[in-house]
């Protein structure tokens, strides 16, 4: 007889799902709509990237714990710590559109006089 997976491992396979069930959605959605989500998956105090940024950071310091213990190699600690770094960094650089997205998200749907100017698709970052 099996024994039946713990809480916390079922609500991290139900997040799974349904962060897959959210990208078929936003695959089908209307760009207003879609830029909506967007910019929600993508708040950084409240959206989904914060949550798995923080959700990795908190791995990392249990992974410390355990490496110091010897539990686990150091290497997992790093791993995790660079990974919390990067998606910190990157949570700061996307921060950086969320308004954008918002603003895309919210426009009345009016028909428009004159079209949008497409926009080249390499882009230099700054640094």
């Amino acid at each position: 007889m099996s024994h039946p997976a713990p809480y916390p491992v079922r609500l991290a396979d139900e997040i799974t799902r349904q962060l897959g069930q959210l990208a078929d959605h936003l695959s089908q959605l209307p760009p207003p709509q879609a830029a909506q989500v967007i910019a929600r998956v993508l708040d950084p105090d409240a959206g989904v990237l914060g949550g798995v940024t923080q959700l990795v950071a908190t791995g990392s310091v249990f992974a410390k714990d355990q490496a110091e213990q010897g539990t686990l190699p150091a290497e997992v600690w790093l791993a995790l710590g660079r990974a919390s770094n990067e998606l910190h960094d990157i949570t700061l650089d996307l921060d950086e559109h969320q308004a954008t997205l918002q603003r895309v998200g919210t426009q009345p749907a009016t028909t428009a006089v004159k079209p949008p100017v497409p926009a080249p698709l390499v882009v230099r970052r700054r640094r």
